[in-house]
């Protein structure tokens, strides 16, 4: 065979090859793309087999067709301007106001709270008003249909004990412990005729055991206190509950009791002294001397002021010394008056009754006032007296025919307040206890 011939037989055995090669590849990719088309069509028909996504419902309302807006209330805001906001009638609102009487307040709806609206995407009136007040409940107003909901979470009781060592203060200690901070109150109740919680200093310490609400698993709330003690200054101080008919009363390790009748030392639960009693002192804003017949207690302003006694209010209102102000007649020998309010308590007016303790006003610096402060007026007979040289009256001891309860109870106490260490985590105690704290 020629050379000439040769390279002809190689060039064509080459295009043959190649188109034969040609011819495969494109028979795969079109193989390969009819198995593609076919799962599309496969998957396409599973799609459509498929029933539609149900939706989502929420307190008996279908989310999907809602825009949920989420927001707090704001101050001078309440039920109905909220709802109106978000265009539902007067009427209906009326009707959810009566719907919800025995389930709910709307009164006690409060700025800072948080709540949410679901609004139609159609026509932008609220269907649902969602309010976030109590940890343990939230409250739904439905307008269409309408209902109110109380959504109630179950809380638990355990039983805890606890034991802090005082770095900085009472209140820092019991947040490092994640003990619930209305116990610094609590103590200072307790023993308020024994320490002076304006004095504790670093090294005292106290050993406590309590019933606790908690919710999903956090500290909620205090139940009851039943045994305490607080070491202070090296010394230290007992106190066990031994309360009757769910009464909470409080004795010292021999029985005698540490509560405090009459009235109470203060109007504040803390506070600093900021100008005594006297008949004659240097008046701040007035630069002269005068007498000063009133206590001041320094206190930031909005600080809960409370009446001293049980009493019947004579006087609420703005003068232009005395600021706001509220006085009280407790029987027919002692009053007592609060001055330079930032604002009075709601429901105070002349004859209004007030408990002891019961919150009568917020510490401002209305009137003639330097700083905020609430000054303290006390009266006797028609005439003014140092209130805080009034004596308290001490309550009575435990009864003779209780003393071996008692000291049983007190053995026991004793036991489990020894077992505590403040130098570990507390520990919580599960009970069969268990039981929703704030059913209605």
């Amino acid at each position: 065979m020629h050379k000439k011939q040769l390279r002809i037989f190689i060039l064509a055995a080459i295009i043959i090859t190649s188109a034969l090669i040609l011819f495969f590849l494109l028979t795969i990719n079109r193989s390969n793309n009819e198995i593609e088309a076919l799962k599309e069509e496969q998957r396409i028909d599973t799609i459509e087999q498929l029933p539609p996504p149900a939706p989502v419902i929420q307190y008996g309302m279908n989310i999907d067709s809602l825009s949920i807006i989420e927001d707090k209330v704001k101050k001078n805001e309440n039920f109905t301007s909220i709802l109106q906001k978000y265009n539902v009638s007067k009427e209906v609102i009326n009707q959810l106001i009566t719907e919800s009487k025995d389930k709910f307040k709307v009164s006690k709806i409060q700025a800072g709270k948080s709540y949410e609206v679901l609004r139609s995407k159609k026509d932008s009136v609220a269907r649902g008003f969602i309010y976030y007040g109590d940890p343990t409940q939230t409250i739904v107003f439905k307008t269409t249909p309408l209902e109110v909901l109380v959504d109630q979470k179950a809380t638990d009781t355990i039983e805890r004990r606890a034991g802090g060592m005082i770095t900085s203060s009472l209140y820092e200690t019991l947040q490092q412990i994640n003990a619930p901070a209305v116990l610094a109150y609590e103590l200072s109740k307790i023993f308020a005729r024994k320490v002076d919680f304006f004095k504790i200093q670093h090294g005292d310490n106290f050993k406590i055991i309590f019933d606790e609400v908690t919710l999903e698993g956090q500290p909620l709330n205090v139940k009851r206190i039943h045994s305490v003690c607080f070491e202070h200054d090296n010394k230290k101080y007992y106190a066990f509950n031994f309360g009757k008919n769910g009464k909470d009363s409080f004795y010292d390790e021999e029985g005698n009791s540490l509560q405090q009748g009459g009235f109470l030392k203060s109007p504040l639960k803390f506070f600093r002294i900021s100008s005594k009693f006297t008949k004659r002192r240097f008046h701040p804003v007035q630069k002269v001397f005068k007498a000063h017949l009133g206590t001041d207690y320094a206190a930031p302003t909005g600080t809960p002021i409370m009446s001293v006694a049980d009493g019947v209010v004579t006087e609420a209102k703005f003068a232009v010394f005395n600021g706001n102000y509220v006085k009280i007649k407790h029987n027919k020998t002692h009053s007592t008056q609060y001055l330079h309010m930032s604002k009075i308590a709601k429901g105070m007016k002349p004859g209004t009754k007030v408990k002891q303790g019961q919150v009568i006003g917020y510490v401002g610096s209305t009137g003639l006032a330097s700083g905020p402060h609430v000054c303290f007026r006390f009266w006797e007979n028609g005439k003014q007296i140092d209130g805080t040289k009034v004596k308290t009256i001490k309550g009575d001891p435990v009864k003779k025919s209780d003393m071996k309860q008692f000291k049983a109870l007190k053995e026991e106490m004793l036991a489990g307040l020894d077992d505590i260490s403040i130098t570990e985590e507390p520990q919580a105690k599960a009970t069969d206890k268990s039981q929703n704290q704030f059913s209605k």
